[in-house]
Order: C-alpha cells, then sequence, then structure tokens
C-alpha cells in the first residue's frame, strides 16, 4: 500500500473514537473514504436513500448513547438528507454528518452537482440553520482536526448534529507527515449544580404544598425516582420523556400538554413549584404556553435545570435557574433532600386516575370492530409483545395515542421524533436501534403516511438481517390532519388518498414487504393481529403487518392555539 490518504487517516480516527458503523448512501465525492471504510473494520450500512440513512444513524445514537455517523454524497445527496439529520438536532441526538463536495479547485465553475446559485461551493449553508456547528475542509492538513472538533461538538454540552463537509479531492491527497491524530479528551467535566443551589432547591421542594417535579427528554436516572418518592412529588413528563419513570409508578401523572392528559395538565396549573429537568416546554408539552390550560408561571413558581443556557426562562420566568448536567445536578438535590426528614402526602389519587386512564383505554381497546380502532392496535401490541419491547413511533396516534395512554412495561422503551415531528421517522429509525440491540424486539410503530414516506426501510432491513417488525396503523389517511381540518373547516380534502373514483386507496404494505424479501402480513379480522404478531415475534425476520384501522382522532385535553387560528383568533 502507498503513502496514506487523509481517507485512511479520517478511518483511523473514526476507529479510535469508538466508531463501528458508519450509515450513508455512496457518491462519486465519498467512494474515496467509502474505499477506506472498507479496508477497515468499520461496517458501512448502505441505504437506498439519505433520509433513511439518516434517521437510521440517529435511531443508532438514541439506543447507544454514541454518535451516530452518517456520509452523504454533494448536492443532491445531502439535501435528501436534511430532513434526517434535522430532526436528530432538534431532539439533541448526537449525530456527525459528513458530506463530500465538489473537488476545492473547482469553486464557482460549477462543476458537476455543485450547490452555487447563491455563493458558490456552499452547501454547507443548507445546514447550518440546525446543526451545532458546519465545518469547511479547505486543507488536508485540517481534517483530522476538524474532524476531532465535531465529534466533540456533537457530543458536548446540549448534544446535537453537526456537518463536516469535505472536497472530494481531499479525501485522496496524502496525508502530510508529521499531522496529529486529534485524540478526543480522555476526561471531561460537565457543568454542575452548586452545593447553595442543590440545598435551597430541596428546601423549596420539601416547604412547598402541590410540588411537581416535570421531566423532559434530557432528564432520567435513579436519583429521579428516589428524589420523587422522598418528598412524594408527582411526576409529569414531556411527550419524549416517557418512560422515564415507569408508567406504573404510584407518581407518575403523565403527559402535559395538547395531548397530555387532564389530570396532568389540571395538576400542572395548581402546582405551587415546578422542578423542570431537561425540558424547552415546547409548544405542544405546554398547550401553547396557555396559562387557561397547563402551565402558570405566575403564580407558580419555577426551578429549571438544563445543560443549554439558551432554555433557562426561553418561556417561563424562573426563580432558580440552574445550568447543569442533569443526572448529576438531579443526584445532588436528592442527597441534600435526603438530610430532610421524607415527606408523607396521600397522593394515591395518582395511581386512581391512571388506573382509570388505562382501564378505560383497554376497554375501548377491546372492540372487534374492523377495521381495528386505535387502542384495539395498541393493546394488541402490549399483550403479545415482550416487555422489553423498543417501540419506535412515526406521528399521529403512534405517538400521541401511546404516550398518552399505552402503559409503557418497565422494562420497555419509547422513541419518537419530539422536536420536529417528522413523518417517515419510524421505519428508518427502527433500523439505527436494531443493529444497536439486535437481541430486542423493536417494532416501527407507524402510519400508512409514514410508512409510504419510507419504503427504503423495507430491502435496508432484508439487506441488514434486521428483524424489525413494521406494525402499519393504515387509515389510508394523513389522519390526524384529516381530522384536524374536518373539524374545523367542516369537511376533509387533499389529506386523504383515493383512487381516480373516489374510494379509499391503500398499497399493499404486505406485499411491498413481501416483494422486498420480508414476511407480510395483511390482517383482515380483529383477532388476527394479537396471533400475527407473535408469529412474528418468533420468526425473527424483518416483518410488515398491514393493519386496517378507522381513522378515529387522538383525544386533545390540553390546548393547541392553532385551532384558534382556524377560528380567527390570532392570540
Amino acid at each position: 500500500m502507498g503513502t496514506p490518504t487523509a481517507a485512511d487517516a479520517l478511518v483511523e480516527q473514526l476507529r479510535s473514537y469508538g466508531v463501528d458503523r458508519v450509515f450513508g448512501t455512496c457518491g462519486h465525492t465519498n467512494i474515496a473514504l467509502l474505499d477506506a471504510i472498507g479496508r477497515s473494520d468499520i461496517d458501512f450500512v448502505i441505504a437506498r436513500h439519505e433520509q433513511t440513512a439518516a434517521h437510521a444513524a440517529d435511531g443508532y445514537a438514541r439506543a447507544t448513547g454514541k454518535p451516530g455517523v452518517l456520509l452523504m454524497h454533494v448536492g443532491p445527496g445531502m439535501m435528501n438528507a436534511v430532513t434526517g439529520v434535522a430532526t436528530a438536532a432538534l431532539d439533541s441526538v448526537p449525530l456527525v454528518a459528513i458530506s463530500g463536495d465538489i473537488p476545492s479547485y473547482m469553486y464557482g465553475r460549477h462543476p458537476h452537482q455543485e450547490v452555487n446559485l447563491h455563493h458558490d461551493a456552499d452547501q454547507t449553508a443548507i445546514y447550518r440553520p440546525f446543526v451545532k456547528r458546519a465545518w469547511q475542509v479547505h486543507r488536508v492538513e485540517d481534517l483530522t482536526r476538524f474532524t476531532e472538533r465535531a465529534f466533540w461538538t456533537a457530543t458536548s454540552g446540549r448534544p446535537g448534529a453537526v456537518l463536516l463537509n469535505v472536497p472530494m479531492d481531499i479525501f485522496s491527497r496524502p496525508m502530510p507527515d508529521g499531522v496529529p491524530a486529534y485524540p478526543l479528551p480522555e476526561t471531561s467535566t460537565r457543568p454542575v449544580i452548586s452545593e447553595a443551589d442543590a440545598e435551597a432547591i430541596a428546601t423549596a421542594l420539601a416547604e412547598a404544598e402541590r410540588p411537581l417535579i416535570y421531566v423532559g427528554g434530557g432528564a432520567g436516572g435513579t436519583a429521579l425516582r428516589e428524589l420523587a418518592e422522598h418528598l412524594d412529588i408527582p411526576v409529569a413528563h414531556s411527550l419524549m420523556a416517557k418512560g422515564t419513570l415507569p408508567d406504573e409508578h404510584p407518581l407518575v401523572l403523565g403527559m402535559t400538554g395538547f395531548w397530555g392528559l387532564e389530570v396532568t395538565n389540571k395538576y400542572a396549573r395548581e402546582a405551587d413549584l415546578v422542578l423542570a429537568i431537561g425540558t424547552r416546554f415546547a409548544e405542544t408539552d405546554a398547550s401553547s404556553w396557555n396559562p387557561a390550560y397547563t402551565w402558570r408561571f405566575p403564580p407558580s413558581r419555577l426551578i429549571q435545570i438544563d445543560i443549554d443556557p439558551a432554555e433557562i426562562g426561553r418561556n417561563y420566568p424562573v426563580e432558580i435557574g440552574v445550568v447543569a448536567d442533569a443526572g448529576p445536578a438531579i443526584a445532588a438535590i436528592c442527597e441534600a433532600a435526603r438530610r430532610r426528614p421524607a415527606t408523607r402526602k396521600n397522593q394515591s389519587w395518582i395511581k386512581a386516575a391512571r388506573d382509570e386512564l388505562f382501564a378505560a383505554s383497554a376497554e375501548r381497546g377491546r372492540s372487534d370492530q374492523f377495521p381495528l380502532r386505535p387502542e384495539r392496535i395498541l393493546a394488541d401490541v402490549r399483550a403479545a409483545l415482550p416487555a422489553d419491547t423498543v417501540l419506535v413511533t412515526d406521528v399521529g396516534w403512534n405517538k400521541n395515542g401511546v404516550a398518552q395512554c399505552y402503559p409503557l412495561p418497565p422494562e420497555g422503551r419509547f422513541i419518537t421524533p419530539g422536536g420536529a415531528s417528522t413523518m417517515g421517522f419510524g421505519p428508518a429509525a427502527a433500523l439505527g436501534v436494531q443493529l444497536a440491540q439486535p437481541d430486542r424486539v423493536v417494532v416501527a410503530l407507524v402510519g400508512d403516511g409514514g410508512m409510504s414516506a419510507q419504503l427504503p426501510a423495507l430491502p435496508m432491513a432484508v439487506e441488514q438481517g434486521l428483524p424489525v417488525i413494521f406494525l402499519v396503523m393504515n387509515n389510508r389517511s394523513h389522519g390526524t390532519i384529516s381530522d384536524l381540518q374536518a373539524s374545523n373547516f367542516g369537511r376533509s380534502y387533499g389529506c386523504d388518498f383515493t383512487d381516480p373514483d373516489g374510494n379509499p386507496y391503500s398499497p399493499d404494505f404486505a406485499a411491498l414487504g413481501r416483494a422486498c424479501g420480508a414476511d407480510g402480513y395483511l390482517i383482515s379480522a380483529a383477532a388476527e393481529l394479537t396471533t400475527v404478531l407473535r408469529t412474528a415475534v418468533e420468526r425473527r425476520r424483518p416483518a410488515v403487518i398491514d393493519v386496517p384501522m378507522v381513522n378515529e382522532p387522538v383525544p386533545t385535553p390540553g390546548h393547541w392555539n392553532i385551532k384558534d387560528i382556524y377560528q380567527g383568533v390570532f392570540e
């Protein structure tokens, strides 16, 4: 072998960072790097579309806690991945996107697929609105330094997506002698809560009459449970934080906001003190910040902990704001709280309310109506699948309905696109989750719109030998928006799938699965779903289960300002 190239050096650097998989697609600008990957022990996970690859890398990162790595081609290749990379960025998922670019010496001449209608060789500008940082490599000597900066930035502080843009000739150039390898820091310190703040927060929680702990996707750990139990404090969660504490825990109130629960929203409105951890108070989790529905700051007092200083006080006034890593901060508050007597309030009403919620949902789920009611589908999924199943959802009933009324087992996990609410996330992200956790059952719980948006996930599952179960809740419609339009405008138009004669239409997703080499099942009666699910689990093969479903709106106990807009209210 001749002189090592920059591509060789980059691959060795990736290996030293613990990268074992790179997701992506090939193109003439990145095949030099692909060749170097092919001579290493890093696996390249090929996709048929860049958005599929991006969501799969995202799912892999969520399941492993390591940064996902995505490889893209110039121009249309990296533009195809925009939605997937933005989804990871908005959900604070560490993802390093590497894009090949035009040759460095051809800027401005419009070589093949250059993005230059505004500025020459400016494709990094496409990603700047949502990535934490975008690097444009101009010299081969800078590649390893920029790569180290990319991985550090993606994983430090508030995690997120970054872009490393590399002209194709850089990959093939010899790496000069003496260029450092730039290892990642061996140890690093994240912001920690001060002892004084921990003591003050513990005192405030202990003295409050109606305290509430509100957790977002950035919170978790055993200390959270111990803190809530020691002071007997109810816990509410955002959409992405479902499962942070088990649904069966007697202090878990459930989700807040538009798709939240009335009992949760009511307690949130009446809480005198809220400890918010790792949450940005997103619009849907906060009922469009309308104080009549979920949060009232003031008179409620707010203590907010977040790794990102920009989130402290973004939407509500804060009494104590702490920029810190959530896990150690909760542990420090819990330690301070344990120096105080345990609090015992009568919180039995929480379990009673949750039991009533789950019982009512289970009762509706007993319906033998066909096409199936969505809660029947969720009930059968819960009954047929192992307790440690990972549910990877899309948007609609499979996301909001699950967050509301699906009793997630303590061993299970719920992964969903929160920030961007991306249709098409579920089928592709499930592939990355399954690669990360090959022994677990992984279910992509998606609608027919989401499955249609990510058909490339099917051949990818077969090629990689991934036994993902794609369960399609098929109402032949973009159902959530169809319901929204019908309820506000009196009819649904442009939201439902029909044939030229106006009859409801859907592809046969089970047949599509079989055409790709997966197992395919088309449910024709209510009693079939449980049996088919168990069969799919036993066979451990990629499987598509097409489940006809009625178009039934998800309950919306909270408030969303868009409904006011439809009615002519603009504030």
